[in-house]
């Protein structure tokens, strides 16, 4: 079942395409043909900027997994053999800090319903029965509704098309790059027996996410070392099938995301 074709989902993407086209408008005798571009950034910047809160959230609840990842570590060690145990003494734990283990889910919560609207308006190349009129606009050429996979895969694949989604998914994917580096002390710091925070596609906060990886929760799932780096570049290969104006959607969102995680690190340092 199409969620977007129901009444309600289909009414608010085609208000939300209305607005980015009326931004488009606006922003032409300024931009000109980069107007297009600059709609689909601001409108991203704008739900970012919205979606702050949230994010302070997510930072918060990675410090206190990460205050309390000795002590979760002493319990696993002590109740490894009672699972049960090992639940209860870790709820134990959390209520007699005033926190719980899955308050970074609840940042998860707000962002999806916000970032999946927007996210939909760059994919669907009709929206409430009429074109989408975002994916015929152009950058450089090449029409944001257009696809590198596709592009291919029909054979009409122009240099112009390799040039500027190639340099989209390459920007990504540098972005990935650093984003992994300048984290993996977090990440390597945290103990192997689980994993805390919360990512989108991307890692770093690709479609929609926001957070980081940190804690010893045995209540939330363990994920590995080697797919934690892996995550960082799913973002630059997804936007190899995505169209254009999705994948500027997608660089927009991963570099805001490792902007912001960089300024929360510092307003919320982890402890030693």
């Amino acid at each position: 079942m199409d969620l977007t074709a129901l009444p309600l989902i289909s009414a608010l993407l085609d208000a939300t395409s209305a607005g980015l086209l009326a931004l488009i408008s606006a922003l032409r005798p300024l931009a000109g043909p980069l107007s297009a571009t600059l709609a689909v950034t601001i409108v991203t910047l704008v739900v970012r900027v919205a979606l702050i809160p949230a994010g302070v959230a997510q930072a918060k609840a990675d410090r206190t997994r990460a205050r309390l990842a000795p002590r979760l570590r002493e319990l696993q060690k002590r109740h490894r053999a009672d699972r049960e145990r090992l639940q209860r003494e870790t709820m134990a734990l959390y209520r007699a800090e005033g926190a719980s283990p899955w308050a970074g889910c609840l940042p998860l919560l707000i962002q999806a319903p916000i970032v999946g609207l927007l996210y939909s308006v760059f994919l669907h190349p009709a929206i409430a029965g009429h074109p989408n009129g975002l994916l015929s606009e152009t950058l450089f050429g090449v029409p944001l509704g257009t696809s590198l996979a596709g592009a291919v895969a029909s054979g009409g694949a122009s240099v112009a098309t390799w040039t500027v989604i190639g340099a989209v998914v390459l920007a990504i994917a540098a972005v990935g790059e650093l984003t992994r580096r300048m984290f993996r002390p977090a990440a390597s710091a945290a103990p192997r027996t689980g994993a805390g925070g919360s990512g989108g596609v991307g890692g770093s906060g690709g479609v929609g996410g926001s957070g980081g990886v940190g804690g010893s929760d045995p209540a939330v799932p363990a994920v590995p070392a080697g797919l934690l780096g892996a995550l960082q570049f799913m973002t630059a290969v997804a936007a190899v099938f995505v169209p254009l104006a999705a994948g500027i959607y997608l660089l927009t969102t991963v570099a805001w995301t490792l902007g912001q995680r960089l300024v929360l690190r510092r307003i919320f340092p982890p402890e030693a």
